[in-house]
């Protein structure tokens, strides 16, 4: 009789549990995420819309006669473009890519596209990759990615070197979409580890846009970077319909997303329904995580309990917890990943910002002032971020690298120059390539994990 009884029960419970999973999953709305974040200025949001050109141009044929026309008046000009290497080109170690000389904005751009869906080579470099697989600078990345980026860099080396030299107040960009977009920002990691190999650049002449990020970095180093890497992530509108990228959102492994293409709705569905069991504070201890990199901007474009279209708002942050941790469920859950749809909505949020800007009617010293305090602002923010880290002990927050640490970036032009002393000391053999730097700056451990020779200061 007590089993009898016990049935309805535990079916009872059962279903409640069910009914509280799915409430909150249709209350979870992408914009939940960066509610509490700071609007984004017109200043620091202006190159987002110029970069997804340059980023849709490595996909043009013809750049003269372009497939897609520039909406916002910034084509790309052909005469300004350095070289652009083909798939022929990279022999299936790298996405394909562009170099070209922006002087209107004193700009070097690499540009990375994203995944060919009909390429093998592309494949290839998402599933070379495994949970944990590639330590490096006190974190884990993603080694098919990383290789990539060791690739663009060993053959590119000398070019960009040149273009530093030759223009010393331009600043050197790293830019990608989806795949793309992870194998930019581990480039701009190990460019600024190695800056000495690039004519000693500065660090603040170096950033890096990822449109649409791939999840290619453990946290603590998506946070120590937020200084020179900036994810734009969309989520906009289309009625009833939930739309949000869910590259950057979905923490399961890029090979086995690829793996089941096909069933990607039921990927994203198991792994939000995973998500859901797993505390928050467990996720953020796993050291192996991977997460969007850097400083994150959300065009934010719905409401909810709202239907139709609302103008664009772009909400910027250096989140620690709450860094996209849930897929928002939708049947369209792949539209805001197009980087044409991405260039079109930043565009239209970047007028408005200027449109506010004209009406308001700001003196020219009061935008230089707020151009200063923009900057007080966001390092202050990025060490709150850090210290953020530490209290919620995600491992190796503060991890003693002579790279990329937030003292550096807090220290200034003195901590800068000391950096690039630091950095010379470990001379690079001459014509030795940027797989075999990485290789002879990290060793490997008891497990084969890639981790940080010791500085020689330490010994």
């Amino acid at each position: 009789m007590s089993i009898v009884c016990g049935l309805p029960l535990l079916e009872c419970v059962y279903c409640l549990a069910c009914a509280r999973w799915a409430w909150k999953r249709c209350l979870h709305t992408a914009g939940h995420d960066s509610e509490t974040w700071g609007l984004s200025t017109a200043q620091e949001f202006e190159p987002v819309p110029r970069i997804c050109r340059y980023i849709l141009a490595v996909y043009e044929d013809d750049l003269r006669h372009p497939l897609w026309e520039p909406e916002g008046g910034y084509g790309i000009n052909p005469d300004c473009l350095v070289l652009k290497r083909t798939y022929e080109d990279t022999h299936a170690q790298a996405p394909p890519y562009l170099l070209y000389l922006d002087h209107d904005h004193a700009d070097i751009v690499l540009a990375i596209r994203g995944l060919n869906m009909a390429k093998e080579s592309d494949y290839a470099v998402l599933l070379d990759n495994k949970l944990g697989q590639r330590k490096f600078d006190g974190g884990y990345v993603h080694n098919g990615l990383l290789k990539a980026a060791a690739w663009v860099l060993d053959k590119e080396c000398d070019t960009l070197k040149e273009l530093v030299e030759k223009y010393p107040n331009y600043t050197l960009t790293f830019a990608g979409h989806s795949l793309g977009s992870g194998v930019a920002a581990l480039l701009t990691m190990v460019v600024v580890q190695n800056r000495d190999r690039l004519g000693h650049i500065d660090r603040k002449r170096v950033r890096c846009f990822a449109i649409a990020p791939a999840r290619c970095m453990s946290l603590n180093l998506a946070v120590r970077y937020a200084d020179v890497i900036n994810s734009i992530v969309l989520q906009a509108s289309c009625y009833y319909l939930l739309l949000d990228d869910f590259l950057p959102r979905t923490a399961t492994p890029l090979e086995d997303i690829f793996k089941s293409l096909f069933c990607l709705p039921c990927i994203l569905c198991l792994r939000c329904m995973k998500d859901t069991c797993i505390p928050e504070q467990k996720m953020l201890r796993d050291p192996r995580r991977l997460y969007a990199p850097g400083r994150l901007y959300h065009i934010v474009e719905r409401k909810p309990f709202r239907c139709g279209r609302f103008p664009p708002v772009v909400r910027t942050a250096v989140p620690v917890d709450g860094r996209f941790e849930h897929i928002v469920l939708s049947c369209n859950a792949t539209s805001d990943h197009a980087i044409v749809w991405i260039e079109r909505e930043a565009q239209r949020a970047l007028n408005l910002m200027l449109e506010n800007d004209s009406i308001m009617e700001i003196p020219v010293k009061q935008k230089m002032e707020r151009q200063e305090s923009l900057v007080k602002e966001h390092t202050e923010e990025y060490k709150a971020a850090m210290q953020r880290a530490v209290t919620l002990s995600v491992p190796h927050a503060y991890s003693p690298s002579p790279y990329g640490t937030f003292d550096e970036h807090e220290e200034g032009e003195q901590s800068d120059k000391s950096s690039s002393t630091g950095s010379s000391k470990r001379s690079t053999k001459k014509g030795e390539s940027w797989g075999e730097l990485i290789e002879r700056l990290f060793d490997r451990d008891e497990s084969g994990h890639m981790v940080l020779k010791k500085s020689p200061r330490a010994d």
